[in-house]
């Protein structure tokens, strides 16, 4: 028999489910528009992923699996819906993916089918965390993720040293997935590593992130790019940094891809992620960049400062003070979803179109590094302005 507890937290459930997003209007840049709630939260994730229903075996209908966190989410758009592989995050602190979905793409998110599961090839992985998905011209839907293990050289009661590898699985239909080896790379550990949509010169190419310890980026920390031969046993050989970090900028700390680039007529249009440390720990943003169409790893615009921080609520949660992004969608319509998670507990969506991310990421003023330099670009643009209204009156 099913305990009547979870009807009464189903139909709860069905309003929060149900609720429409709308634009929230207190927030205008010009550049996107954010909206007024979350598009996935724990409280989204299924009853029965978490409940045991069964009113003998659980009389008090106590949560048995209960979920802390749903975040960093990669993102897709396939058969005109919109798809979201959330990381969500157990009380126990593994992570797993889940697939949700919805129609419009900025509300009714709803999970379905079961948690994701693959052929467990590494005994070793302990946690999975933070997929990029990208349909590649060869036919496949590939997820890249951070396969994290204990370090084997930890010390005997060393238990929080780890070691982060990229995870390799792709699928035709979000449903079954193949797990392929994981990506081999010069660096000893590795993070944010995105496979770029098209093959270059034939073969597959990468925006990887090498560093030299798990939180520590060392010498790495920047954005590299690299190529292999084979996506069935990926070995990168070499990796170039192509946007490394800089001193006083938004990615002084750490600088990493996000979701895969978006193609335009003008560019790869890129949004990476950019760390900084503060008084109240390391603080996460989003900006943009654009590489040549060409040759993608080139970089041809790069507008300064952050493109979406964290704004009121989002900056309260597990991890405070973080937005971060794996996931963007381009629809039939040229819209732009772009999936971000705040604090390390909840999913967002920000909505433009691909004329304004070119807009925005080519004519936005570079940085020029330096405040004196700064106050004087911004100088000539207030004595433009004030031109133009003084010739308005």
């Amino acid at each position: 028999m099913i305990h009547e507890k979870y009807y009464e937290l189903l139909e709860q459930q069905e309003k929060l489910l149900s609720r429409k997003n709308e634009v929230n209007k207190a927030f205008y840049n010009g550049i996107y528009d954010r909206y007024q709630y979350p598009v996935v939260t724990r409280h989204h994730v299924p009853l029965h992923w978490k409940f045991d229903l069964n009113k003998d075996t659980n009389p008090h209908f106590m949560e048995r699996l209960g979920i802390n966190a749903t975040f960093n989410a990669g993102a897709i758009y396939f058969n005109e819906e919109y798809y979201l592989v959330v990381r969500t995050e157990g009380l126990d602190r593994k992570s797993f993916f889940s697939l949700a979905v919805s129609d419009n793409g900025v509300d009714n998110f709803r999970f379905i089918d079961t948690p994701i599961t693959w052929d467990d090839i590494d005994k070793e992985e302990t946690n999975i965390y933070d997929m990029r998905l990208v349909k590649h011209e060869d036919g496949w839907i590939y997820g890249i993720y951070c396969s994290e293990k204990l370090d084997p050289e930890a010390g005997e009661f060393d238990t929080s040293s780890a070691v982060a590898q990229a995870g390799l699985v792709r699928t035709k239909d979000l449903i079954d997935w193949e797990r392929l080896p994981n990506i081999v790379t010069p660096s000893p550990q590795q993070r944010n590593v995105v496979l770029h949509p098209e093959f270059i010169d034939g073969k597959y190419g990468f925006y990887t992130r090498p560093q030299d310890g798990f939180i520590s980026t060392g010498s790495g920390g920047g954005i590299a790019f690299g190529v292999t031969n084979d996506i069935t046993n990926p070995t990168i050989e070499f990796e170039e940094i192509i946007h490394g970090k800089k001193y006083h900028t938004i990615y002084e700390v750490k600088n990493g891809q996000g979701p895969a680039p978006i193609k335009t007529d003008k560019g790869w249009i890129h949004i990476g992620h950019g760390v900084r440390n503060t008084a109240a720990g390391l603080r996460y943003v989003l900006y943009t960049f654009a590489t040549s169409l060409k040759n993608p790893s080139e970089i041809i615009a790069l507008p300064s400062g952050h493109f979406i921080a964290p704004y009121d609520n989002e900056r309260v949660g597990d991890v405070s003070n973080v937005i971060f992004c794996n996931g963007a969608v381009v629809n039939e319509t040229n819209d732009v979803f772009i999936y971000y998670a705040s604090s390390d507990t909840r999913m967002h969506v920000a909505v433009t179109t691909v004329d304004k991310l070119i807009d925005y990421t080519f004519n936005t003023p570079e940085d020029t590094y330096r405040s004196l330099e700064s106050a004087t670009q911004r100088k000539q643009l207030v004595l433009r302005n004030e031109t133009l209204l003084n010739e308005e009156k």
